[in-house]
């Protein structure tokens, strides 16, 4: 995988990268929660249609919630996003897009992140640089390991 710095401007994240997978397979490590949970949180519940739910126990109890607003399979997903219990940026405060495009036989991964209170963008942005190296390596077959988020001191 190739991952060009992410691009960040007062609220929001641009986040590129090349994936050595297809579409379908990407997408799915986005939409099926046994997927997701392999290199993000420690359970999902996610239902990938407009108005859907989406809940993820990202860190043993911080739980992000958002709703699904599109669902185009393979290609695009957007979702709201937001922290439980968060001031900051509570549920359904931000807005996610993926979109997915096959380039070469690999799959280019444009994610954005917008709606985000400025202070909160540099937190973000260190999240999904963690975070997005983990599903490619998953979508190759490879294993992410454990995720050493969890296990750091909060």
């Amino acid at each position: 995988c190739s991952s060009d710095l992410p691009m960040s401007q007062a609220g929001s994240i641009v986040h590129d990268m090349m994936i050595e997978a297809d579409n379908a397979t990407v997408f799915a490590f986005f939409t099926d929660p046994k997927r997701l949970i392999r290199w993000m949180g420690v359970s999902a519940s996610l239902e990938p249609k407009p108005g859907g739910v989406l809940l993820i126990d990202v860190q043993n109890g911080r739980k992000a919630r958002g709703e699904f607003k599109e669902v185009v399979p393979v290609s695009h997903l957007a979702y709201t996003w937001g922290w439980e219990g968060a001031a900051t940026v509570p549920p359904g405060s931000s807005l996610i897009e993926i979109n997915l495009s096959l380039q070469d036989g690999h799959t280019l991964l444009h994610l954005a992140h917008s709606g985000l209170p400025p202070e909160e963008v540099q937190s973000h942005t260190e999240s999904w640089n963690h975070y997005l190296v983990r599903p490619a390596m998953a979508a190759r077959g490879k294993t992410p390991g454990p995720d050493l988020r969890l296990t750091r001191v909060q």
